[in-house]
């Protein structure tokens, strides 16, 4: 599709913390979706030069890992697919390009006869959507991390309109490592901040780890009651 709605107010709440280069890169990601109308290519380095932005892979793979999911086909926009099955075109090249998608994320056998069911009523890119989300939000909790602060994390996610997928979850283990902090303590300060994204270097950068940050490590436990909604509790120093 040549053209698509774009709300001002809604992409900004959620990407004012971005770069100006990841802001550039998401809206290019954007764009290059709903032109094709397919998954974006799980190769970093071709989808790079996709949206002519061959020296900024390390932007591509921060924005995909924060607004997409990864699937067998690519990396795919909940979003970007409802939008493109209001538009409701009947051209028999986005009839081709859904079926497409659909018969490489289901099964052969099991695919004719529901593809057919859902091509008659126009619903592929909804039905496509439902699953994605049913799987995103079968990710156990951690044995690392408490319920608590499991249980508040995924709230915020879903307070963010943001899924919750292992995808995500190993991006926030790996900024965690860069800190040399526990998973638990992360997302516990993920909850914190009430983002839909966070990384390393926002947080050393706002906040470099001192003396007093090390006491705070000790008694993160303590801010897993009431992350999102708020709570008395301080960190030292703060």
């Amino acid at each position: 599709m040549h053209y698509y709605q774009f709300n001002i107010g809604d992409y900004k709440s959620h990407t004012e913390h971005l770069s100006e280069m990841e802001d550039l890169t998401y809206r290019r990601l954007l764009d290059w979706y709903y032109l094709h109308e397919s998954p974006i290519p799980l190769e970093i380095n071709e989808t790079a030069r996709q949206i002519r932005m061959r020296m900024h892979s390390d932007c591509i793979a921060n924005v995909l890992q924060e607004y997409f999911e990864r699937t067998e086909i690519g990396w795919i926009h909940h979003r970007a697919d409802k939008e493109i099955a209001k538009t409701g075109e009947k051209s028999e090249k986005a009839s081709a390009s859904a079926k497409v998608r659909w018969n490489r994320a289901k099964d052969a056998n099991a695919l004719q006869s529901q593809s057919e069911r859902n091509a008659t009523h126009n619903t592929l890119p909804i039905t496509q959507d439902t699953k994605h989300k049913v799987k995103a939000t079968s990710v156990a909790c951690p044995p690392d991390v408490s319920k608590q602060v499991w249980d508040d994390w995924q709230q915020l996610r879903k307070t963010k309109k943001a899924s919750v997928t292992n995808t995500v979850l190993n991006g926030a283990r790996k900024e965690a490592e860069k800190l040399g902090w526990s998973l638990e303590q992360f997302l516990a300060e993920w909850c914190i901040r009430g983002s839909q994204g966070l990384k390393a270097e926002w947080i050393s950068k706002n906040n470099p780890m001192s003396k007093t940050g090390q006491t705070n490590q000790s008694v993160m436990s303590g801010l897993t009651r009431g992350l999102v909604g708020g709570g008395n509790v301080r960190l030292l120093g703060n």
